[in-house]
């Protein structure tokens, strides 16, 4: 059965989860040619025989949706409708997937050995896959992976082979394409190829959403894509896109299908293989282009450890039971169902709302490993830490995140100090020990001519990379850290005035983290909840204060959003001192990255997170949704026009100066 709630405010704490079963176990134990060659005969959706590639390209370019905006397009730019028609042939023919068995084969016998060399374990809970083989027969789904890594789609069409289930198709960035070999081999691996950006481009819209949703409504295959869109650099979940989250409910909201199953699925790395290169990116080095060349030269990737691997398929989520109350479908009735329609105001809220909630899931689901904990720690102690203070603070730290209700995979019967210095083996690219000291290693600077800026790049890869694994568990934090500091803010510990504080503060960080819209009251609920539950603090009838025993707690919480603060006081200040009147918004994060850089060569700046580009383009963000910054486009160019005096009281607010005004308080 399909789940309708997607999460509890009141008591995450006491969520049951499934167990895991090692699926590399048996492959070393046995042939990995024999696996590849094996029978494989998935159940499929109502029992359909697999629809070949080019009947499928028939299907769309023949429906009554693509004609009707072929003939738009054809009447709009005055060309034929036949050379429309065959610019959508071709359109088709470079985004379709051409699935093969033979292709899947030869992945699963080479991923088996690339796996077995990379991985300790590969763990997957086998209740999720009984729950996803009788979703797959029941109604089409869609499967939502999280994305930290290239890793993840391959790794999920392993599983599902694995498990003998019917293969995804996934939907893909054009970037793969650039690999002539290896880009085939993904469509034939069931990849589909789309444009980062559509722009305008009508037609490009309907071929992709009519391929999408044939795929759907007929129900050849699991339709597998990533709710935020690109791969998180940063190791925290991205705010989720929409568009392709539309396009697959639109069958059920046109009544074509009877309901559509989503299934979050959780991916968890305890080493992720691009950790350096994602810190590089954040700090503007370019991305390397995807080639073939490339991928052989990153064989050398086969001789290193990355521990294990756990992958957690939620409960299906069923899309008719969620928009049971919430979603009038009359008003698709009124018009032909081949004809678009703009998604209605209430559908779009409605979309949103699930795709942050799905995104919510994904993140409770995920497994944390003692790593992430040793990293939180590391990073608030930069200049080290000694072994035995580290491995204390590390058991505090484990019980914290249990009681609050973490996914940890924390070894049974292990005294903490072997698991602390086990992670610390498995990291020994990121910390070294050295006189029972710890701390992180920093790259040292190549050349005869190396600089000081060199140096602190270096060591801001290492806190970045760092960063990523802490980031991991701030889905967790959040919502207390934010309280904790609209605690120490707040000019009183009444109840409104700290929620008024928290507020303030959640929707400054709110696309930093992925938090719900129009859920700050239950937000706020539950860090008063975890927070209650861990004994820092105590919920009188007015009022919110902090418990005899709750000050360490509270100071590690503030701790926990201390970088983000920095970072963003950073961006205000350079706004305020050093921008241009016109700020060209290309040439933003460039400027403050360079601006940074200078503040800590001189001294006044050691938070080295202020120099992500993700943190100063989240800062930028809500400097424009608060309305402190505005866009202004001239031609093809967009500048930024800055409130200097606004920026400037935000600067202040952040570090700790909330201003005595209130804003409206809402219904608690």
């Amino acid at each position: 059965m399909a789940s309708k709630t997607l999460y509890s405010v009141r008591d995450p704490v006491l969520k049951k989860r499934d167990d895991f079963e090692d699926i590399l176990e048996e492959r070393r134990n046995s042939s990995d040619l024999r696996y590849a060659l094996r029978c494989y005969t998935p159940a499929l959706y109502k029992g359909l025989v697999p629809c070949k590639a080019s009947i499928l390209k028939s299907i769309v370019l023949q429906s009554d949706s693509l004609q009707y905006v072929i003939g738009q397009v054809s009447a709009e730019c005055g060309e034929s409708r036949e050379a429309v028609q065959e610019e959508a042939s071709l359109v088709l023919e470079e985004m379709a997937h051409r699935l093969q068995l033979g292709t899947i084969r030869f992945f699963a016998f080479t991923l088996s050995k690339a796996f077995k060399a990379i991985f300790r374990s590969v763990c997957v809970n086998e209740e999720g896959i009984q729950r996803l083989q009788q979703a797959i027969q029941e109604h089409p789904v869609v499967l939502l992976p999280s994305h930290r890594s290239y890793m993840d789609f391959l790794m999920m069409s392993y599983i599902l082979y694995t498990y003998d289930l019917a293969l995804p198709v996934i939907a893909a960035g054009m970037d793969f394409m650039s690999m002539k070999v290896v880009g085939e081999m993904l469509r034939m691996s069931g990849a589909f190829f789309i444009r980062r950006s559509f722009g305008g481009d009508k037609l490009y819209w309907a071929v992709f959403s009519e391929y999408v949703k044939t795929m759907l409504r007929n129900g050849y295959a699991p339709i597998e894509f990533f709710l935020e869109g690109t791969r998180s650099r940063t190791g925290k979940s991205l705010t989720p896109k929409t568009g392709l989250l539309n396009i697959v409910m639109e069958p059920f909201f046109k009544g074509e299908v009877f309901d559509v199953n989503l299934v979050p699925v959780s991916i968890s790395y305890e080493r992720v293989l691009e950790e350096s290169l994602y810190a590089r990116e954040l700090l503007g080095v370019p991305k390397p282009k995807e080639s073939t060349s490339g991928l052989l030269k990153a064989r050398r990737i086969l001789s290193e450890d990355y521990g294990s691997m756990h992958v957690y398929f939620g409960h299906p989520v069923s899309v008719r039971s969620l928009a049971q109350g919430h979603i009038n479908r009359s008003h698709y009735n009124l018009l032909p169902r081949h004809i678009p329609q703009r998604p209605a105001e209430d559908t779009q809220a409605f979309v949103n709302d699930a795709a942050f909630r799905l995104v919510r899931l994904q993140e409770e689901n995920m497994v944390l490993k003692p790593w992430v904990l040793i990293a939180m720690l590391l990073l608030q102690n930069r200049d080290g830490m000694d072994l035995s203070s580290l491995t204390e603070q590390a058991d505090w730290l484990r019980r914290l995140t249990l009681t609050f209700g973490a996914f940890l995979d924390w070894p049974d019967g292990e005294p903490c100090s072997k698991v602390v210095s086990s992670s610390l083996v498995l990291h020994k690219n990121l910390v070294c020990v050295s006189g029972g000291r710890v701390r992180l290693v920093v790259a040292e600077p190549t050349g005869a001519e190396s600089t000081t800026e060199e140096a602190e790049f270096n060591r801001a890869v290492s806190v970045l990379s760092c960063a990523s694994y802490r980031n991991q568990i701030l889905h967790l934090f959040v919502r207390p850290a934010l309280l904790a500091v609209a605690m120490q803010t707040a000019n009183s510990n009444r109840r409104d005035e700290v929620y008024n504080c928290f507020n303030f503060l959640r929707n400054v960080f709110s696309n930093e983290f992925t938090l719900c819209p129009g859920a700050a009251v239950q937000d706020f609920e539950e860090a008063c909840f975890l927070l209650g539950r861990c004994g820092a603090v105590q919920e009188l009838q007015q009022d919110v204060v902090m418990s005899q025993s709750g000050q360490s707690t509270l100071t590690f919480l503030c701790s926990v959003l201390d970088p983000f603060l920095q970072g963003y006081q950073v961006v205000c200040r350079y706004l305020c001192e050093e921008s241009e009147e016109n700020l060209p918004e290309n040439k933003f994060v460039p400027a403050v990255r360079s601006f940074t850089l200078q503040l800590i060569l001189q001294g006044s700046l050691k938070c080295y997170e202020a120099l992500s580009s993700d943190l100063q383009k989240n800062a930028l963000a809500a400097l424009i949704r608060l309305k402190t910054v505005r866009k202004v486009k001239n031609g093809d160019q967009v500048t930024l026009k800055v409130n200097k005096i606004a920026v400037n009281s935000l600067e202040d607010t952040l570090g700790g100066k909330m201003p005595t005004q209130k804003p409206v308080l809402a219904r608690l």
